[in-house]
């Protein structure tokens, strides 16, 4: 359980998955069906541009092109990251930090993000105050984990990963399949306490009810 006193009975949930295993959707059903999920990867971009601590540290890290013209330079960074291990370890350094700091304000509802409502309303906005989830790609290898009660990872066949990225992307095959080798999908399905395989054939309401009678099993409320 959530190490608050006030959400003694919340669960933190992670969930996570590979490139075009639908976690998004997922994700997106869990909040119609009225669960706060924290997106880290908006939250991460949020940060990169709103928090003073962040920017600067950037800005020593990249220097100040940055924030060319007062807009954070996506492409520039990603272009010095591709081929740098070290400088994308740097680069975490600076945000992973600071995300798992803005999960923990989040959780306490302290935060409310600049994304509004509609993507990580306020607790007490939501009938559904159990269970809260993390989304989250990169859950173990950013240490999210280990915030989180339990964790559910999301997973669909190689080619049907393939098929949804391609479609979302409008990329081609051979890169969609270099970023699904590129990622310790294995690793984490053992890792993760609950493993829900989103083929495509069973109704993603119907995926999400029993992600919740799961994790009840757990302890739940």
């Amino acid at each position: 359980m959530l190490h608050n006193p006030t959400q003694s009975n919340t669960m933190l949930i992670g969930l996570t998955g590979g490139i075009g295993s639908g976690k998004s959707t997922i994700a997106k059903q869990l909040r119609e069906m009225g669960y706060a999920v924290y997106d880290t990867d908006s939250e991460a971009k949020r940060l990169i541009v709103e928090d003073a601590t962040v920017r600067n540290q950037m800005e020593q890290l990249f220097g100040k092109e940055v924030y060319a013209d007062g807009v954070y330079q996506t492409t520039l960074v990603a272009q010095r990251v591709f081929a740098d291990k070290t400088l994308l370890a740097q680069l975490n350094a600076i945000v992973h930090p600071a995300v798992k700091a803005d999960i923990l304000r989040w959780t306490t509802n302290d935060h409310l993000s600049s994304t509004g409502s509609q993507s990580n309303p306020r607790k007490s906005d939501l009938q559904r105050k159990d269970f809260l989830f993390i989304e989250c790609a990169i859950l173990y290898q950013a240490g999210f984990d280990q915030l989180c009660d339990k964790v559910v990872m999301i997973t669909a066949p190689e080619a049907i990963r393939i098929e949804r990225t391609i479609a979302r992307d409008q990329t081609t095959m051979d890169k969609v399949s270099a970023r699904i080798h590129a990622q310790d999908v294995e690793g984490d399905i053992q890792r993760a306490d609950i493993v829900i395989d989103n083929d495509g054939t069973t109704p993603i309401t119907t995926l999400c009810e029993k992600i919740i009678t799961m994790i009840g099993s757990y302890g739940g409320n």
